[in-house]
């Protein structure tokens, strides 16, 4: 029986409350009426989630839970009381997080980065905020530079913003890598800038360098570098200037250059453009 997650369990009862599943070593396993599928018959077999109510009794729904055990997910804080707070599980029952599983003081409303765990002694889901003992730390990362990842915003730091790759690795996107507010619990595409020598990652939320622009905008890109990060060229300038300096039209120019304006690789100034 895998407490907190899902398992296939066959129909071998009916109540007036609802079914009993068989959870052979565990026993009959009760799943509420609410949750009990219109076409259900004995001897079916049903996909539940299975997990322990109040009284500590194994309860089965067909409700799909925000979270099972081994995850680590942003989760809502719904109440704080006097031995931990309670978070929205997305079942009947709240996932507990008790005071010695904080690793700050969580708020009323506030999201909050956790990983779930099934406790040995109660066979009950708790939830942590020291999800980092929850990850493998046997494996390597096998990133290069510009591969694309999946992050999740954890942690805030005076660098920047703490992040978890991949659901398996921990990095940092540096605040001035940033344009736009991001929240505890953000899930987002990143990139990988770089892989430092003392095991650390070092993430973008944008691409760098080639890969984040294209066509005309690539090319004006290697000819501000090849002058040295700066061309006598602006949207004012004639289109023969235009041409003889980039060897493009006018209107190509311009949007080459907002789109390296929009990427912020460059900054405009009066007498022309700069690599930033």
């Amino acid at each position: 029986m895998n407490i907190g997650s899902y398992n296939t369990l066959k129909i071998v009862k009916r109540v007036a409350f609802g079914l009993y599943l068989d959870g052979e070593e565990a026993g009959e396993i009760l799943l509420p009426t609410r949750y009990v599928p219109a076409d259900a018959q004995i001897g079916d077999y049903l996909d539940v989630f299975i997990y322990t109510d109040g009284d500590d009794r194994l309860i089965a729904t067909t409700a799909k839970p925000l979270a099972v055990v081994g995850q680590i997910v942003p989760l809502t804080v719904k109440a704080v009381g006097s031995y931990g707070a309670f978070l929205e599980w997305g079942i009947m029952k709240d996932l507990f997080l008790p005071f010695s599983e904080q690793t700050a003081d969580v708020n009323e409303g506030e999201t909050v980065v956790v990983g779930l765990y099934l406790d040995a002694k109660t066979n009950r889901v708790v939830a942590t905020m020291r999800w980092g003992r929850m990850l493998d730390k046997t494996v390597e990362p096998d990133f290069a530079e510009g591969d694309k990842v999946q992050v999740m915003i954890v942690g805030k730091t005076e660098l920047g913003y703490k992040v978890l790759i991949n659901e398996a690795f921990v990095g940092l996107i540096y605040k001035n890598e940033v344009f736009k507010p991001l929240h505890i619990g953000d899930t987002m595409p990143a990139y990988i800038h770089r892989m430092r020598a003392d095991g650390k990652i070092d993430v973008r939320v944008n691409q760098s360098g080639y890969a984040a622009i294209e066509g005309e905008a690539a090319r004006l890109m290697q000819l501000l570098q090849q002058a040295g990060g700066f061309l006598p060229t602006t949207d004012k300038s004639p289109a023969e200037t235009i041409y003889e300096v980039c060897g493009m039209s006018k209107k190509t120019y311009k949007k080459a250059v907002g789109e390296l304006y929009k990427k912020r690789l460059i900054v405009l100034k009066e007498q022309g453009i700069a690599l930033i």
